[in-house]
């Protein structure tokens, strides 16, 4: 499922002599616009991520509630309003989901409530301490990101949006640009009124990208000529992707064309030219690549990287852009009932498995684990087992407070419909997925970039 065709280049006599003898009708350059040709390795994983999604925003409204503890009604009613979810959805969801949601019933209320499993509190604590352990390593990236921009400068919403992708805590406005200003700056443009985050040092050790290592890493590890990999990339194209003979010319043409960094300033240079447009295009795709090298899971939608289109100098059909490319990136519609697409960075994958993982990407992994256990491994022996009658623990005390507290949810637990009306709110309530909300907004801002 996983087996890719690696293209793989000729001695350039041959390539010459191709060439001198190909028919003037045929073109070898890359056409502008390609069939996107399916990898059921990434889809699948895009799968797995549509469940976990699902499964955040229900530990979300869990761990929003006192104790982090809720009575099933309530979170029927909660799951109605703010996920959209039909009447008793949300109880068959969780079902299905036993090493996560734990559904048990109060001896004395005989009310069934819901709360996270051992396994899942862990996962959370896991996440948790693997985000704050790199947040030095989010600075970096943070900085590198600004540093593509051709102003140093990016919208900071552009940024909140995506600072799951690139490691950034949820508060980093205060936690990571204030509490580093000798790296950064946030002030508020006169002209939009929006607020931007600036760099103040464009440090030349840190405008190198991730491709140029891999170039040095490849030389020196299989002594490849110096030549031939100066401006290349790594190309896999997916199963049953059609490499014909002038294609593979044309991607023997473009591997050897010189571009600019996305690193450097190119204000100075004379982009009327036809070679000069060519280095851009080229230089575009280095551009997207560095911006997925630096998420933490080699990937990210393509309706963020619209938002930063304009400062890096992105063309604007950046789904039919990419797809030139298929053997650099990879487009999934997976996931989000194809209302948004993931970029995958192909070299960074190998049998659906990110190649160099890090803490925070093993961490949210373990939720997908729990995810694809099956219920039939469930442990006999739960927690709920352990809760007798005669001898209540200090964990069945705190419950016991929170049912206190949660008098008046008891009690419209039991009139099913008083209760839809008492929780009926806007769409904007508190316990509404803020990424979700953000990926509505990327979406529509974003669309135009797509499709113009």
């Amino acid at each position: 499922m996983w087996k890719h065709k690696t293209l793989t280049f000729k001695p350039n006599s041959l390539f010459h002599s191709i060439l001198q003898t190909r028919p003037m009708s045929q073109s070898t350059s890359i056409p502008k616009k390609l069939q996107r040709v399916r990898d059921h390795g990434y889809d699948n994983y895009m799968e797995v991520e549509k469940k976990t999604r699902k499964v955040l925003k229900f530990q979300a409204l869990i761990l929003s509630q006192p104790s982090s503890i809720v009575s099933v009604s309530r979170l029927e009613a909660l799951a109605q309003r703010g996920l959209g979810l039909k009447q008793l959805e949300a109880g068959r969801f969780i079902l299905k989901f036993p090493h996560v949601f734990e559904i048990f019933e109060h001896p004395v209320q005989r009310i069934l409530y819901c709360r996270l499993t051992r396994k899942a509190q862990l996962q959370i604590d896991q996440e948790v301490q693997a985000l704050l352990a790199q947040v030095p390593d989010a600075v970096t990236r943070l900085r590198k990101l600004l540093m593509l921009s051709n102003t140093g400068r990016l919208p900071l919403e552009h940024v909140r949006i995506a600072r799951k992708d690139f490691g950034l805590p949820d508060d980093f406005e205060f936690s990571v640009i204030l509490k580093y200003p000798e790296f950064f700056r946030l002030f508020d443009a006169k002209e939009s009124r929006s607020k931007y985050i600036e760099v103040v040092d464009r440090d030349k050790k840190l405008a190198v990208c991730a491709i140029e290592r891999l170039r040095e890493k490849e030389y020196r590890e299989k002594g490849i000529d110096a030549e031939n990999i100066r401006f290349s990339f790594i190309v896999n194209f997916p199963p049953g992707f059609k490499i014909g003979k002038y294609y593979k010319i044309a991607v023997w043409k473009w591997q050897r064309l010189p571009y600019w960094s996305p690193y450097d300033d190119i204000s100075g240079y004379d982009l009327r030219s036809l070679e000069a447009q060519k280095r851009m295009e080229k230089r575009a795709v280095a551009m997207v690549h560095e911006l997925v090298s630096l998420t933490v899971e080699k990937k990210i939608t393509l309706e963020r990287i619209a938002h930063f289109r304009l400062p890096m100098d992105l063309p604007k059909k950046l789904k039919d852009f990419l797809l030139q490319h298929q053997g650099i990136f990879y487009i999934s519609t997976r996931g989000n009932h194809g209302k948004l697409h993931t970029v995958f960075l192909r070299e960074a994958y190998k049998k659906g498995e990110l190649i160099e993982p890090n803490a925070l990407y093993l961490a949210r992994r373990k939720l997908a684990e729990l995810v694809l256990l099956s219920p039939r491994k469930v442990n006999v022996d739960r927690e709920l087992v352990s809760y007798r009658r005669g001898g209540e623990t200090e964990e069945m005390r705190n419950v016991s407070g929170a049912f206190e507290t949660e008098e008046n949810d008891r009690q419209d637990a039991k009139r099913g419909e008083k209760l839809q009306s008492e929780f009926d709110c806007d769409d904007d309530c508190d316990y509404t997925d803020e990424d979700d909300d953000s990926e509505e907004v990327e979406g529509a801002g974003a669309t135009r970039a797509l499709s113009d």
